[in-house]
């Protein structure tokens, strides 16, 4: 009987507490979490992600595209310093370690630490929809708040996603009192800043942090730019970037992008990709980890930390290290993540008889222990559209530690890769021109050293989160 009464609980908590529903179904979800059975939560329907359906996703942009406000706008109260940050995103730590959570959460550190007071709101249902199961309405990691809009409600109908997600933030919106509302990447989250904004009267910040349509479109060969999901996702995005008070995005490529279609270049500011000055220190002792990794002390060790998407170029940095073993200037190469792609990329190593290392994802505190293995970092992202416009952010981390860096010579690489002074740039697809770069780099130990100080020194100057987050108060001044 006893294991019955939290089941219990959270249904009478359905029944009967009709005027909150919001807060029912998060103690009705807290409940079912504390039965037995709870921890199987994160395989329920509650928590198990969806697969993608483009047909559906595509109706759905249609409806978000004809959908016209019918909410009156508050009137805007008079302009004040800017303190409270309200930013909405789509998923965060702890629960998801990636650039884009890596991004969000430096940013508002660095924010909080320039006097603002920035709290993070992820997307509807999040991470129960992910397969988390993790129904806190509230974590904070390195004292920073992150808030989710929970549960997980049918979000079949996406404008009552979006106007469900203004329910459940609004009270959060009451009692911070932000003074700028800031959405994050994607369409999504832009909408649901933009009808707080309506609601509150408070100015809205779009930060596009890449171009979905254009990640789709590198993602599968049969994806054309004449679908209609690419074209309603590009409209949609340039939608909103236009109805934001201010868009700030990574780099200039992206700026140029964004003002192509419209959008007023005095309104887009440049946030580049930074890293936590923690990244500028010496780099750990790497033998050990050589060892267990099975590296060899005297191999020449090039590699990455990446998804692995085939956008990425990895299987070209792959046959580069074959033409390498040929010519006898054999590397060892270190893959550090996972992806879709993972699997193929170690057929194609073995098949080359390439010494390739696959470790899968390593947690973020880790990453510096593989950086310090590394002789050479390579970016051989391919020249797909994706890649000409989105600037990563794990070169920069890389350069930070001093470790050279290869990269395909494409508009948003030249940005942070000087050639012979921070790294170098060499042509995307190429196996033949990424060997020679490689060979000239990875046995060359003085010109190795001499580029890795000037990368360490460049990002010390420039590239900090501290430093690139001073650049947010033009974008809210302009609100």
């Amino acid at each position: 009987m006893p294991t019955k009464k939290p089941v219990y609980l959270a249904g009478l908590a359905w029944r009967q507490l009709r005027d909150d529903p919001g807060r029912a179904a998060r103690l009705a979800v807290r409940l079912l979490a504390r039965a037995p059975f709870g921890r199987r939560l994160r395989t329920s329907g509650l928590a198990v992600p969806k697969p993608r359906d483009v047909r559906r996703e595509t109706a759905d942009l249609r409806r978000l595209l004809e959908h016209a406000p019918s909410a009156p706008v508050r009137e805007r109260a008079s302009a004040r310093p800017v303190e409270g940050v309200l930013q909405f995103v789509t998923n965060a730590l702890p629960c998801t370690n990636a650039g884009y959570t890596v991004r969000t959460h430096r940013i508002a550190l660095a924010q909080h630490a320039m006097g603002f007071d920035p709290h993070v709101v992820t997307r509807l249902g999040y991470p129960l929809n992910q397969g988390v199961g993790d129904a806190r309405p509230r974590v904070e990691v390195d004292g920073l708040a992150y808030h989710r809009l929970l549960p997980r409600w049918p979000a079949a109908d996406p404008l009552r996603a979006v106007a469900k997600s203004a329910d459940l933030a609004g009270p959060l919106v009451e009692e911070l009192r932000p003074s700028v509302l800031h959405a994050v990447s994607n369409h999504l989250n832009a909408a649901v800043a933009l009808e707080l904004g309506r609601r509150h009267g408070l100015p809205v910040v779009y930060e596009v942090r890449g171009f979905l349509e254009d990640s789709w479109l590198s993602r599968d060969p049969a994806h054309s730019e004449s679908d209609d999901f690419y074209r309603l996702t590009r409209e949609l995005e340039t939608r909103r970037m236009t109805e934001a008070d201010a868009v700030v995005t990574l780099g200039e490529a992206m700026r140029a992008e964004i003002a192509s279609r419209g959008v007023p270049m005095e309104k887009i500011f440049t946030v580049p990709n930074g890293v936590d000055e923690a990244f500028l220190e010496p780099l750990p002792d790497p033998g050990g980890l050589r060892a267990r990794l099975g590296i060899r002390d005297d191999a020449t060790v090039v590699g990455l930390t990446s998804s692995f998407y085939g956008y990425e170029g990895i299987d070209t940095l792959i046959d580069a290290a074959a033409l390498l073993r040929d010519k006898g200037a054999p590397v060892t190469l270190l893959l550090v993540g996972d992806g879709p792609e993972r699997g193929a990329l170690e057929r194609r190593a073995a098949g080359h008889g390439v010494h390739a290392v696959f470790t899968g994802r390593v947690p973020m505190e880790s990453v510096r222990r593989f950086h310090a293995v590394l002789d050479v970092f390579a970016v051989p992202r391919r020249a797909d559209r994706v890649c000409q416009l989105v600037t990563p952010l794990k070169p920069i981390e890389a350069m930070a530690g001093g470790i050279p860096v290869i990269a395909s010579d494409v508009r948003a690489l030249r940005e942070i890769v000087e050639p012979g002074v921070t790294g170098e740039l060499t042509v995307p697809e190429d196996p033949e021109a990424w060997a020679n770069c490689l060979e000239d780099l990875a046995y060359s130990p003085e010109r190795r050293q001499k580029i890795g100080r000037s990368a360490r020194e460049w990002v010390r100057a420039e590239r900090t989160w501290r430093a690139v987050a001073e650049r947010y108060r033009a974008a809210y001044a302009i609100t």
